[in-house]
Formats: C-alpha cells, sequence, structure tokens
C-alpha cells in the first residue's frame, strides 16, 4: 500500500482511482440515453443487454472507433483531443457541469502532479467578513467547494443556526445533510438538497484530485450514511448556483429564500452565498423575526476569521 513515503506510488493510485471514476461516470451516462433518444435504430430488441447506449454506438455517435471510445472509457485518456470530448458530450447528451466534470476527469487521469498533502488553513479576507457584515439584512455566507462555511454574518449564522449545533468546525453543509437527525426538518426540501449536495462534492472531486479534506469528508459520509452512498453512485454532477431554499426555523418556522452564489474574486475556491425573501411576504416577515431574535442572542456564534476545523500536521507541507 503506498503512503506517505511513497509519493509515486500514491500519485498512481490516485491515476487509477481517477480511471475508475472516468468509467463509471461514462457508464451511467450511457446507461439513461437510449437509441431512440439519440436518434438511432433500435437493434437487437429485447436481447439487448444494457438499457441505454452501447459502446459501439457511443463511438458512432461521437465520430470515433469504438476500440478508442472503449479504450477512453477505461481511463486511458492520454492526449484526447477538444473535438473527441465534444464529439462524446454530444453523444451522452451531457449538460454544461457534466462536461466540466468529464474535462476535469480526463485531465486527472494524464496528470504527473505529485500528491498533495494536507493544505494550509483557508481563511476569508478580512475585507471579505466585512461586506457580509454590512449586509445586515440579508443571511450571506462563504463557502468552499466542499461545503464548509468558512464565514458567515449575524443573520446567516442565525438562519443557520441548526447547522452551526455541531461543534465540529467550520461548520459543513454535506455533514449536516446527511448526519444529522435535525437536517430533514430543517430543509423541507432535503430530496432536493441531498442530491445537489452531493452532485457538488462529485464536482468537487473531479476539480481537485489532491484534496485530501474533501476525500476525508467523502469517505467519512460514505461510512456513515447508506443514503450517501447511494447518491456518490449516481455520479451526478450540477452547478447550483440560484434557486429557491425552503426550510423551516425552529425559532420562526417556514421560510422561502431565493439564493444566489457569487464567486469571491482572489479565490476560486470561494464563493459568496446571499439569501433574500420576497417583499411583504411571509418569510419576509419570518426574516424580520430571525433578526430580531438574533439581535437578543448574544451566545450566536460571533464573527470570527475561519480556519478549517482541524488545524495541518507539523509534519505536512501546504501547496
Amino acid at each position: 500500500m503506498a503512503g506517505r513515503n511513497d509519493p509515486h506510488g500514491t500519485n498512481r493510485n490516485i491515476r487509477e482511482d481517477v480511471r475508475d471514476q472516468i468509467r463509471e461516470f461514462l457508464g451511467t451516462r450511457r446507461a439513461r440515453v437510449t437509441p431512440e433518444q439519440a436518434g438511432l435504430p433500435l437493434y437487437g430488441g429485447d436481447r439487448r443487454r444494457v438499457t441505454g447506449l452501447r459502446r459501439e454506438e457511443v463511438a458512432l455517435l461521437a465520430g470515433i472507433s469504438s476500440e478508442y471510445y472503449t479504450r477512453l472509457e477505461r481511463g486511458n485518456a492520454t492526449g484526447v483531443s477538444e473535438s473527441v470530448i465534444e464529439g462524446i458530450a454530444q453523444a451522452l447528451q451531457l449538460d454544461e457541469a457534466e462536461r466540466i466534470h468529464l474535462l476535469d476527469l480526463l485531465r486527472g487521469a494524464g496528470t504527473t502532479r505529485p500528491p498533495r498533502r494536507r493544505p494550509a488553513q483557508q481563511r476569508v479576507r478580512p475585507a471579505v467578513q466585512r461586506v457580509l457584515d454590512a449586509m445586515s439584512g440579508t443571511p450571506a455566507f462563504v463557502l468552499n467547494g466542499r461545503g464548509d462555511i468558512l464565514a458567515a454574518n449575524h443573520l446567516g449564522r442565525a438562519l443557520f443556526s441548526p447547522v452551526y449545533a455541531d461543534p465540529a468546525r467550520p461548520p459543513n453543509n454535506a455533514r449536516f445533510v446527511f448526519l444529522d437527525p435535525h437536517a430533514t426538518e430543517f430543509f423541507r426540501d432535503w430530496d432536493q438538497i441531498a442530491g445537489d449536495c452531493v452532485a457538488m462534492l462529485r464536482a468537487e472531486a473531479g476539480r481537485d484530485l489532491y484534496d485530501r479534506r474533501l476525500t476525508d469528508l467523502i469517505g467519512e459520509l460514505s461510512t456513515r450514511s447508506e443514503e450517501f452512498r447511494h447518491r456518490w453512485a449516481a455520479h451526478n454532477v450540477r452547478m447550483h448556483t440560484t434557486g429557491v431554499k425552503l426550510l423551516h426555523h425552529p425559532v420562526v418556522g417556514d421560510l422561502d429564500l431565493p439564493f444566489e452564489t457569487f464567486p469571491v474574486g482572489g479565490d476560486p475556491s470561494q464563493v459568496l452565498l446571499t439569501y433574500t425573501a420576497e417583499p411583504a411576504s411571509p418569510s419576509q416577515d419570518a426574516l424580520n423575526l430571525l433578526a430580531s431574535w438574533a439581535a437578543t442572542n448574544d451566545h450566536i456564534e460571533q464573527s470570527t476569521p475561519a480556519n478549517d476545523s482541524q488545524p495541518a500536521d507539523a509534519s505536512e507541507t501546504p501547496d
């Protein structure tokens, strides 16, 4: 088994894992597209052994040989051209998030980058925290790709007080969704939230193969949550930047809150998440009540520069 003193072996193991991910991702995408949906004649009828496309059918639609596509699906991604990737994306009817994820995986399969050690503590710039605090009437957060809440304003911490109840720091959305029994009550649309959460973690895992904290988080969730394991095996990915969250807060009740996310300049791994309510709506009244409650409850965690939940080992170095 490769360890810390065997970086080349560890790197090979990572590449092998990525090749497995390519095979499973492309296999699940093939399974969901029928020949009829792809505009192909249906041969074999009841004798077909697959519900979706065969490898040779994907190759035909992509304009490449079946042998080449088979090698690619097995993770042999060296020197894949942009035109081939586009052909496969069209054949499998990938959306933008899936296409980006495939590019990330193919890039990772051929990487020679040395294994990454645990990164330095991730922090939110003081100027960004001041922006959060200035948004006094809007719950606002800064998150990273793992779903860690790195920073929040006072109303944001009040809104997500059930998430902050976990003593682990930083609070993590995925850990709350799958491991906290209160999550299904807090998120009224828990099933949608759970799917989005796993899809975003899957996309993040493709973007950064060497994030040990992400790997540890996925391992923890896979070990402790059968629901997470089932959803993780589906290999769904998604970009989720806007929408409406349906929450049930233990103090103010139901809130329907539109949200928007914005990239944080200077750190591509961080996003600013904001929630608003429709003017003169019951959700706005509930948000106003929550702001009054938060103002009189000083025990809600005060704003501090956010660190990762565990310090980096002294023997490890950042990138």
